[in-house]
């Protein structure tokens, strides 16, 4: 019984010991807190693009917001989904190139249907006469 005790002890030093590997991984309050303060700045910051009108050409400003997205996606791996170089921490080139087609349809999608949405909302006005509307 010695042996089957000891044997199940063994067994829970190693699954500690994981936990305790893992542990590293996982991100502290620090690391929680500057992936939090960096996911405001890039989401206020497109934010203050539209509603500042920085930008004179809408494209401009679209294609900055969507690198805005494309670095807080990045920011939320890092910071949230605890993804880094190391293979043992989980980031392959598999899960690499599964991110960056994922990245690229919901991108071109966003572009798509916000351009279609643009385009169809209001059959038959231009830009110039969507403007000058009261």
């Amino acid at each position: 019984m010695s042996d089957h005790n000891h044997e199940h002890h063994g067994h829970d030093d190693h699954g500690h010991g994981h936990h305790g590997h893992d542990d590293h991984n996982h991100g502290s309050l620090k690391s929680y807190t500057i992936g939090f303060i960096l996911s405001v700045i890039l989401t206020a910051i497109p934010f203050w693009l539209v509603m500042g009108n920085v930008f004179a050409n809408p494209a401009t400003t679209a294609f900055t917001i969507l690198g805005f997205a494309a670095v807080q996606i990045v920011v939320h791996m890092v910071y949230f989904l605890h993804m880094n170089a190391k293979v043992e921490g989980g980031w392959s080139m598999l899960a690499m190139m599964f991110t960056l087609i994922l990245v690229v349809i919901v991108l071109s999608g966003s572009i798509w249907v916000m351009y279609h949405m643009n385009a169809n909302m209001m059959p038959g006005m231009d830009a110039h006469q969507m403007r000058n509307m009261p």
